[in-house]
């Protein structure tokens, strides 16, 4: 594996810049009401570093808000005094829809806190709602596109085993001796079966993801199938793979988001080795965090380039042959995960992907779907 020296290295996160200013304070916002609305401004909101969700509140104990709340680590209270009393708070919004809400927060709120509701909350929510169906077309529009990537892959390995079928079936048109009928036979369906894995692979890969399809699914599994995929885009022939798996991984999030994400640092990853060199795909969990790597031996990245790489339609690859929106969709998919990316590169040495996911798993539960 790479080894990059923190002194000669160029490390990058997704929310800094290459020329870091002063990070302003963090606005304080509690959220009064946790259905839809409240679920909605929750995974909008925990997303803006510059935000902090001092709270949530609703006096149902089972709106969906409060449990999305414990998933992102965010207070939950009961009573609206209880949070919005003694709480230095720049912005109270409430999503209830209680046009009696209005006039008791007047009375509660502190002075110099914004309040909004009403009309305006609505409206925020339905922008809120908005931009998320935009993100998750992005996405879906970004794994058409890179199919289209793949197709020379595609029809190579489907080509193979349809020719195998045609030779073999033109050979039982003659065929008399009923043990040869048996053994060809047998290789007809096995190539069948390879043809048949193929298109499964692609419809997992290419289906939309569910807005809200979260689960525990393991990490190795995942990256081993990317590794799957990715070799429909990219030749990996030339390319020594090295996994430093750390068995029985997991982590919380959407299987089919999460499987494009590996999909696209591994097919950049071959690309930047111009398909000779070593990837290492890397699998840690802590008690507190769970990290993959991924690192390439290629030509690395250039400090004023490092950080632009997550802003959308970004792209050193020639016209027609990126979208720009790679990395900056895999920034939305880690960020809803509650995850950070974070980017080390030397030129001439290489590049390494770090996403870390906070570790929410319970002892003992795990999970290995795929």
């Amino acid at each position: 594996m790479t080894t990059i020296s923190p002194t000669m290295s160029h490390r990058q996160t997704e929310h800094q810049d290459s020329n870091p200013v002063p990070a302003p304070l963090p606005m304080r916002v509690a959220i009064i009401g946790a259905g839809r609305g409240g679920v909605a401004l929750l995974d909008a909101l925990h997303q803006i570093r510059t935000i902090q969700i001092v709270g949530i509140v609703d006096q149902n104990p089972s709106a969906p808000g409060l449990k999305r709340a414990q998933e992102l680590k965010v207070p939950v209270y009961h009573e609206i005094a209880d949070l919005i009393t003694h709480q230095e708070l720049n912005l109270v919004m409430d999503v209830t829809g209680d046009p009696a809400m209005e006039s008791a927060l007047r009375k509660t709120v502190p002075t110099g806190t914004d309040v909004v509701n009403g009309q305006t909350s609505r409206l925020l929510w339905l922008l809120v709602q908005h931009e998320s169906t935009l993100q998750t077309e992005l996405l879906h529009a970004e794994k058409l596109a890179g199919i289209g990537s793949f197709a020379a892959g595609i029809a190579h390995d489907m080509n193979n085993p349809l020719q195998l079928i045609l030779g073999l079936a033109e050979n039982l048109t003659d065929e008399t001796d009923l043990e040869a009928v048996h053994l060809q036979a047998h290789d007809i369906i096995e190539a069948v079966k390879r043809t048949t894995a193929i298109c499964r692979d692609l419809t997992s890969y290419s289906r939309r993801a569910s807005l809200r399809q979260d689960c525990l699914m393991s990490i190795n599994g995942k990256l081993d199938e990317a590794l799957k995929i990715a070799r429909y885009a990219v030749a990996l022939q030339d390319i020594d793979i090295r996994k430093l798996y750390q068995p029985d991984v997991v982590v919380k999030g959407n299987p089919d988001e999460l499987l494009h994400v590996f999909v696209n640092l591994i097919t950049n990853a071959v690309q930047a080795m111009e398909h000779h060199g070593t990837l290492t795909l890397e699998t840690t969990a802590t008690a507190d965090a769970t990290r993959v790597r991924v690192t390439d031996t290629g030509s690395g990245i250039s400090p004023e380039l490092l950080g632009r790489i997550f802003d959308p339609f970004f792209t050193t690859k020639p016209p027609g042959k990126g979208t720009g929106l790679g990395l900056y969709n895999i920034k939305n998919v880690i960020h809803h995960m509650n995850g950070t990316i974070e980017v080390e590169s030397q030129i001439g040495r290489g590049s390494t992907f770090i996403l870390i996911f906070p570790n929410e798993t319970v002892a003992g539960e795990r999970s290995a779907q795929s």
